[in-house]
């Protein structure tokens, strides 16, 4: 399915509607180059479930997790990481196996962890049709 955004708000919102539909289990591998969105899609996704307190990539601790809506939202940033060993340190297994819901920003780069039934959501830009256009393509 592809997805079109004109603004900031839409991209949340779209993200917005996800989070009030997640599934305990789900694993997101959230995609796209630096500067399309992937944290104004977090935050929106975090709001859809019910999570109040902001929303930021957790670029250098990795990993944040947040109890406090309908279902515990575990966020990790795996850019800075340059090895997937360094996953397994983290202990992945024990939230992507858990009763929340794991977005996971850049996880496109260990694609060897991501469980089958993963969710692949892609975020690109397309200048020529505005600034702020966005194409987010869940697969």
């Amino acid at each position: 399915m592809v997805l079109e955004s004109f603004s900031f708000e839409e991209t949340f919102n779209i993200a917005f509607e996800y989070g009030k539909n997640a599934k305990p289990g789900q694993v997101i591998c959230l995609s796209g180059e630096l500067g399309t969105g992937k944290t104004v899609f977090s935050q929106g996704f975090a709001k859809g479930l019910g999570i109040e307190e902001p929303i930021s990539s957790p670029t250098f601790t990795i990993l944040q997790v947040y109890d406090e809506g309908r279902l515990p939202l575990y966020h990790f940033d795996v850019y800075r990481l340059s090895d997937v060993s360094e996953m397994d340190e983290i202990g992945y297994e024990e939230y992507f196996y858990a009763d929340g819901v794991c977005l996971v920003e850049w996880g496109n780069l260990f694609p060897e962890i991501m469980p089958e039934d993963c969710i692949y959501i892609t975020i690109e830009k397309d200048l020529e049709k505005g600034f702020d256009y966005r194409r987010i393509t869940v697969q």
